[in-house]
């Protein structure tokens, strides 16, 4: 088996679950799709033993210990431990995998209730990325891998700080745990997404909000025009300071700025998550100089950068600015799955709620999902943004 624990995911599935559950949501009915980036991936000879991997995901269950470790964490209620102390993976309800058998592209379809299918997307993701990897033809070299995670973090500057974010598209469990093995010994490395490795290393899970949640809060009863801030204001009914770092790219910057533009948004939250746009520096200095213009100390406050970074390239966003705000980064596929087969650029992202479309627009083009084209058109309208 690839996963062998409920916890060997990332925080803010379970942040999320636990707001979710808090807030009423959790019988309301979803649906994300698997979507491969890389073109021409033929995934046929690899459909049935993701199949098989993922059908295991039914015989796991919270360890004492790893129940144990979620109480650790004092944004996690006792309420909410006790209902995901018995949670259960139910694939063959809840997740569908079908191939096309002349292009060789494959679909995975979650669906189902929203507390129940919240943690599958990163172990399903975790499952293909490493049934592909260790079924190429191209060899894998440990050694050869060892040798750039080496380069890459030494002589680091020193108020660099960086987490591992790399569960979803590791080469495989047993490379991810060398990996932060080896970094946690780094003065840099501040922590990982990964519960599972946050309890067995004893260092700090990193994590809040990701994508779906302002998605969902399209089809959840909200204005669209509201969305964006209702899925704040409900963060903050939940964790009430805890976990304060805002995803700032579910439409655009630009819009997500006009309505995080709330004292008490901008002031709770301790900091922006980037994660799609295509000149970070551009968008740190637009962050700068949207908390400056509201008498901000911008060095109160944090940008995670997280863009597919490779080390070089979150230096040159570090260097950028230093002495102006603070930064850390999120590095994935350039940490856990730096090797010689090229990693798949994969995702599974929310694409109904409430039987409705949802969609992420993005400031990238190609990170953005949605199955509606009316929709995004109608969302792209009431966020005046240019359509295509």
């Amino acid at each position: 088996m690839i996963i062998t624990n409920i916890s060997d995911n990332d925080l803010y599935k379970f942040t999320m679950q636990q707001a979710l559950l808090k807030l009423g949501f959790a019988a309301v009915p979803v649906e994300y799709k698997f979507h491969c980036r890389t073109k021409g991936i033929d995934f046929s000879k690899h459909v049935d033993s993701i199949k098989d991997e993922i059908n295991s995901l039914s015989e796991l269950q919270f360890t004492k210990d790893e129940i144990d470790f979620l109480k650790t964490l004092r944004y996690l209620t006792d309420e909410y431990i006790s209902f995901i102390k018995y949670f259960r993976f139910d694939p063959k309800e809840y997740v569908k995998v079908t191939i096309n058998d002349k292009s060789g592209e494959m679909d995975i379809r979650v669906i189902g209730p929203w507390f129940h299918t919240i943690l599958f997307e990163i172990p399903i993701l975790a499952i293909v990325s490493q049934v592909y990897s260790s079924n190429e033809t191209v060899s894998i070299n440990d050694v050869e891998s060892s040798l750039k995670l080496i380069k890459n973090t030494e002589n680091l500057p020193e108020t660099f700080r960086f987490a591992d974010f790399g569960t979803r598209r590791r080469k495989s469990k047993a490379w991810h745990q060398k990996v932060i093995d080896y970094c946690k010994e780094t003065k840099n490395f501040i922590g990982t997404s990964n519960v599972y490795f946050a309890n067995l290393f004893n260092i700090t899970p990193i994590g809040t909000m990701a994508h779906e949640w302002f998605q969902a809060h399209q089809q959840l009863g909200y204005r669209i025009a509201d969305s964006q801030k209702m899925a704040l204001e409900n963060w903050i009914k939940v964790y009430r300071g805890d976990l304060g770092i805002a995803l700032s790219d579910n439409i655009n910057t630009d819009s997500f700025l006009n309505d995080f533009d709330d004292a008490i948004l901008y002031k709770l939250f301790d900091g922006v998550r980037e994660d799609s746009e295509p000149d970070p520096i551009a968008f740190g200095y637009k962050i700068i100089n949207f908390y400056s213009r509201r008498k901000i100390n911008p060095l109160d406050k944090t940008i995670v950068f997280s863009n597919g970074l490779t080390f070089e390239k979150a230096k040159e966003i570090h260097n950028s600015f230093i002495g102006l705000i603070k930064t850390s980064f999120g590095i994935g596929t350039h940490l856990t799955n730096n090797c010689d087969v090229p990693a798949l650029n994969i995702v599974l992202k929310m694409v109904s709620c409430n039987n409705q479309p949802v969609a992420k627009i993005s400031n990238s083009p190609g990170k953005g999902m949605c199955e509606s084209p009316e929709f995004v058109s109608y969302l792209k309208s009431v966020y005046n943004l240019e359509q295509n």
